[in-house]
């Protein structure tokens, strides 16, 4: 894409190469990025910058976060002040009384509060809690027998334990039905007393006192399980293993909701899909279920297979003559390409250019086939780069963790520096993993922009292929020319002199900084809705989100190319 005018607009350059070092040898020969240091509308490289400043674990105009990545401990600490809560206004319950209580009424501390006071025997029925004392569920004393409503063995009453209701058993049965619970998933938490008539609850004090320490460990997991799951402002982060809680604050005017966890995974907060900033959630739905779809089978179908002639069942050609035979109970023989019967049929029959063909009449199927193939040949276009890239990024983030774990040590022996000072690799490979999981979602918006849109099309292409190169260049860097400085002792290749890492470290930070600052760029385009583009279909001056003014208008060169001239505030450029 170049401008008609020697001088570019500002509100083009925006979008337009970033700043570059002065150094033209840090990038590769085959570049031809022009270079530009001045103005308010790039980004000054600074040599010496810190390296703390590189903003990797976002591709973001806002730097303020939105939420809080909380940990188990932090869940722990939070049930207990609501359980402290509780028992503050209604002193006369005991502590496990209050977490069965916040755990009925969905761990709200107010609704707990003002259904007691409102109805506190309909909250012990509703709850299954009988006004007894608590004592009562353990008998310390009593010599005399009873027998156990489960083994039906006689047992002294001192061996005994109830949910606080009449109905005794022995702790033998009481362990095996508790840990059984436990071992059925979640649903120990309402646990009922085995009378099936019963409705006393089982809580976490018998629990306790009940189950070993393995099942009691396994009881807790729950209760913190159902904590998160009921507050609508915590959500487990959807990473493999792992087992950090996200609180959003879902007032945040940013519309944001891609969450970094401190397990490098990141995800949608409001969809818990993959993150897919700029994407909305509704049109990520789309994408994902148009990939999992039976859809895309059914396209493949019409447009790779044809019809039997006689019994209309889709017959895949997968011999190289035309003599095609339908399978039984059919049998039909015909030609592949004519679909005319095959008996008589000596191979000239089909091969004459009809009047019908001649005249543009094609049939319906013919057409709707090769409409089917397009649309495919269309989809995976886009689909292979959105998987290309996504394979990139889980490979990008296996390269970071093997090189934070090893390399890191390796190369502060080598060149006699603290492993703090080499963490602007891993700010690197960090914007590498983040960068690629945009550009993926990049190709799934481009899937979705109107055909008729040529004008956006044009203009999201160049940004992106624009971001795409960049990214390029820092993964090589980050990937290949690393692998130069990591050398081992008894390696016979000649080590690297520090002054070379030191010009490593310039062009990979620069790099860093240069790729964040196009995807940014890349971002607020996607964001806009490309607004800095109009509609090249209807010929309106209004951009499609509100934007800055622009048109398009095609034209063939002296070459006989197709070229597209869009039309902005900015002024005149051509693609």
């Amino acid at each position: 894409m170049q401008p008609m005018d020697s001088d570019l607009d500002p509100a083009l350059l925006r979008y337009a190469s970033p700043v570059f070092s002065d150094d033209e040898d840090y990038f590769d020969d085959d570049y031809t990025g022009d270079d530009y240091n001045d103005g308010d509308d790039g980004i000054d490289v600074d040599d010496g910058a810190d390296d703390s400043n590189v903003l990797i674990n976002s591709v973001s105009c806002t730097s303020k976060k939105s939420y809080v990545i909380l940990k188990e401990e932090d869940l722990f600490q939070r049930q207990e002040e609501d359980i402290t809560r509780v028992i503050a206004v209604l002193p006369m319950i005991p502590r496990d009384t209050a977490c069965l209580l916040l755990l009925r009424y969905n761990w709200i501390v107010n609704s707990v509060h003002e259904a007691w006071f409102e109805d506190e025997d309909k909250v012990r029925r509703f709850v299954g809690l009988p006004d007894v004392d608590p004592a009562i569920k353990f008998p310390q004393s009593g010599k005399e027998f009873v027998d156990c409503g489960i083994c039906f063995e006689s047992i002294r009453k001192r061996n005994t334990a109830t949910c606080g209701c009449d109905h005794q058993f022995c702790k033998t049965c009481w362990t095996a039905y508790v840990c059984t619970a436990i071992d059925d998933g979640p649903g120990c938490l309402t646990l009922k007393c085995p009378e099936p008539s019963c409705d006393a609850a089982v809580g976490p004090d018998m629990v306790k006192a009940l189950a070993p320490a393995n099942k009691k460990k396994r009881y807790a997991r729950f209760l913190l399980m159902s904590y998160v799951e009921s507050n609508e402002k915590i959500k487990w982060c959807t990473g493999p293993g792992c087992d950090y809680a996200v609180e959003f604050n879902d007032d945040s005017e940013t519309g944001n909701y891609d969450v970094s966890c401190l397990c490098k995974h990141t995800f949608c907060w409001k969809c818990m899909e993959d993150a897919h900033r700029p994407l909305g959630c509704e049109t990520v739905a789309k994408w994902v279920l148009k990939n999992s779809t039976e859809a895309e089978n059914t396209n493949w179908i019409l447009a790779y297979t044809k019809p039997c002639p006689k019994c209309k069942r889709s017959i895949e050609k997968n011999h190289g003559c035309m003599h095609m035979t339908c399978r039984p109970p059919c049998g039909f023989e015909f030609c592949w390409l004519c679909l005319g019967p095959y008996v008589g049929h000596d191979g000239r029959a089909c091969n004459r250019y009809t009047k019908s063909q001649e005249g543009g009449l094609i049939p319906e199927s013919e057409r709707q086939r090769e409409l089917a193939k397009k649309a495919i040949e269309r989809y995976t276009h886009y689909y292979e780069r959105w998987a290309a890239n996504e394979k990139s990024r889980k490979q990008a983030l296996s390269d970071m963790h093997r090189i934070d774990e090893i390399h890191i040590k390796t190369l502060s022996l080598n060149f006699c520096q603290p492993e703090s000072q080499l963490h602007f690799i891993i700010d690197a490979w960090l914007q590498i993993v983040e960068c690629r999981r945009v550009l993926k979602w990049t190709y799934a918006y481009g899937y979705y922009i109107p055909k008729e849109e040529e004008a956006k099309k044009s203009f999201f292409e160049y940004v992106q292929g624009e971001a795409e190169s960049g990214l390029e260049r820092l993964h090589l860097c980050a990937e290949k020319e690393l692998q130069s400085y990591i050398t081992k002792e008894g390696d016979e290749k000649e080590k690297p002199s520090e002054e070379q890492f030191s010009n490593f470290r310039v062009k990979l930070v620069d790099l860093t900084i240069v790729t964040r600052s196009y995807f940014e760029n890349l971002v607020r385009a996607l964001q806009s809705g490309l607004s800095e583009v109009g509609n090249s279909g209807s010929g309106s001056d209004q951009g499609a989100a509100g934007g800055s003014k622009g048109r398009t208008r095609g034209s063939t060169g002296a070459d006989g190319s197709k070229r597209m001239k869009i039309t902005m505030s900015s002024g005149d450029y051509d693609l």
